[in-house]
């Protein structure tokens, strides 16, 4: 079963019309209406700042200049008190590209928080080309492995989200957690929010990590999803309305739930 895909360019660049700013060490160190959408591949973009809209004292020059594929750039640190954060960026000459001349881009982890408005945003921008959508849906799921049962639903949520193959959340009544063992794991999507819950499976004397996962507290664009579990579609076997959907082949990453 097909999927849209994504068709935004590499190199492609487009004003951010959202707020954006950044904490680190307790304090806002970013606050810019002047950031810039920069694609360096095509799932979601880069934001590159103004230099000028980070707090005076907070941008360290590391004194070491790099040939990156859009031009050359001078690596910077971050320091806000008494945290400090090395390699987080780089400040572009705008050699090859002049746009984006005095343009930093910082690495995600270099700040403790991003904010578009006052909304936080996890892992990395929100692709303004993408769409996420949770529907309703009476299609009939299954889900299994190595032959054995995880979970059968009439009355699943599916998220449509642009470049990822449909999601399927079905209700917790409809999932057989005698096979499912909890997990530490926690990850966090730009659409969804964190999650709350992570399982691994064990089906026929395997232990297969990782493979469902839950929000309990989802952004307000995904309340349909609200406590609900999905599984990877590229790592069980699934049945929709009695025939089995092939495997996707996107790149497996934990930020693709």
């Amino acid at each position: 079963m097909g999927y849209p895909g994504l068709i935004t360019p590499v190199g492609h660049r487009e004003p951010v019309p959202r707020r954006i700013r950044g904490v680190l060490g307790g304090r806002v160190v970013l606050d810019t209406t002047r950031a810039v959408y920069v694609w360096e591949w095509p799932p979601y973009p880069r934001y590159y700042v103004p230099a000028a809209d980070l707090a005076a004292d907070v941008l360290v020059d590391e004194d070491h200049e790099e040939r990156l594929p859009l031009g050359t750039a001078r690596r910077v640190g971050l320091r806000s008190g008494e945290v400090t954060r090395t390699a987080a960026g780089h400040v572009h000459t705008g050699d090859s590209v002049p746009e984006l001349a005095g343009l930093v881009r910082l690495e995600w982890a270099a700040l403790d928080a991003w904010f578009e408005e006052d909304e936080e945003v996890f892992v990395h921008p929100r692709n303004p080309y993408a769409r996420v959508d949770a529907l309703r849906s009476t299609r009939h799921v299954l889900v299994e492995l190595d032959g054995v049962p995880l979970a059968e639903s009439a009355t699943p949520v599916v998220v449509f989200e642009t470049g990822l193959p449909p999601r399927y959340y079905l209700p917790r009544t409809a999932v057989d957690f005698t096979h499912l063992e909890p997990s530490a794991t926690v990850t966090a999507c730009p659409y969804k929010g964190r999650t709350t819950g992570y399982w691994s499976v064990r089906a026929g004397g395997t232990l297969h990590p990782d493979l469902a996962w839950s929000y309990d507290f989802p952004t307000r664009e995904l309340l349909p999803i609200a406590g609900l579990v999905s599984f990877y579609n590229e790592k069980v076997d699934l049945f929709l309305d009695g025939e089995p959907v092939e495997r996707p082949h996107t790149p497996f990453s934990p930020e693709a739930q």
